[in-house]
């Protein structure tokens, strides 16, 4: 509970995928009770990067980063990647008595998409 949201309380919620060719490199949730959202403009971000708003704030308080390799149940595996081919990152940012957990997990890509190079 790393927001202290109770259980059956509203709250905003914001998943994204980032693709390369129609494959998620990057799949992120973000979490903040709805009670604390008045007037931060969350709701008009439309494709708009969460970072490109969070990072202008200039009370933005970073939590600690914590690192994972257990894929989150909002994620689903793609297919040919193993459980060493992803990791994660979660941190809850605060800013004008806003708490906003922000969870990423980042695919490893098994091959790189373009040409092959040789190393040696």
């Amino acid at each position: 509970m790393a927001l202290g949201i109770a259980p059956r309380r509203y709250a905003w919620l914001r998943e994204v995928a980032l693709c390369v060719d129609e494959t998620p490199w990057v799949v992120a949730r973000s979490v903040a009770p709805l009670h604390q959202l008045q007037g931060k403009g969350l709701g008009k971000l439309g494709e708009r990067s969460l970072g490109s708003w969070l990072f202008q704030q200039p009370d933005l308080v970073r939590g600690p980063l914590e690192a994972t390799a257990t894929p989150p149940r909002f994620t689903h595996q793609q297919p040919g990647l193993s459980a060493n081919s992803l990791w994660g990152r979660r941190s809850v940012f605060e800013h004008g008595g806003l708490s906003l957990l922000v969870r990423s997990i980042f695919y490893l890509p098994w091959r790189m998409p373009g040409p092959s190079v040789a190393l040696g």
